[in-house]
């Protein structure tokens, strides 16, 4: 396992064809560039991407039925099963946390807060807020950027 300090993110740009210790090495600086847009693109979090995913799931589990106490746990549980699944299966190198709150409309306030100490530039989240005439539904996603 390694300490936070002993891990590395790849960096392409500090690399050149004159570094020897470059693994880039032989290879065009236009070749390098493509390269590292491709590794921004799967090292970057889509929150938009990620919240239509998790709205079409809850879509799906709530969009026609009124709130029941007796169903709220099953309908959690779902929403956060589905959610991750699908995002598990974009493919991208992430660790994800889902959570979902689901509270019947009856006038009282809800707030929410998180608070995240990660690299912004790979991590990400995305807060889904979703509700009907008789339950709001919230959803937040974290997701954790995997270095290997």
């Amino acid at each position: 396992m390694l300490f936070p300090s002993q891990r590395r993110r790849i960096k392409l740009s500090r690399f050149s064809l004159f570094n020897p210790a470059s693994p880039l090495l032989g290879t065009t600086i236009a070749q390098q560039k493509r390269q590292e847009l491709v590794l921004s693109h799967w090292m970057t979090f889509n929150a938009e991407e990620a919240h239509n995913i998790v709205k079409e799931c809850i879509e799906g589990i709530l969009g026609k039925v009124d709130y029941n106490h007796n169903k709220v746990n099953q309908w959690t549980a779902t929403i956060v099963e589905q959610s991750l699944t699908h995002l598990v299966k974009l493919g991208k190198t992430y660790k994800y946390i889902v959570t979902c709150a689901v509270m019947q409309k009856c006038g009282a306030g809800l707030h929410t807060a998180s608070s995240c100490f990660w690299d912004t530039t790979t991590d990400g989240t995305c807060t889904v807020r979703w509700e009907n005439r008789t339950m709001n539904c919230i959803v937040n996603v974290f997701a954790i950027a995997v270095v290997l």
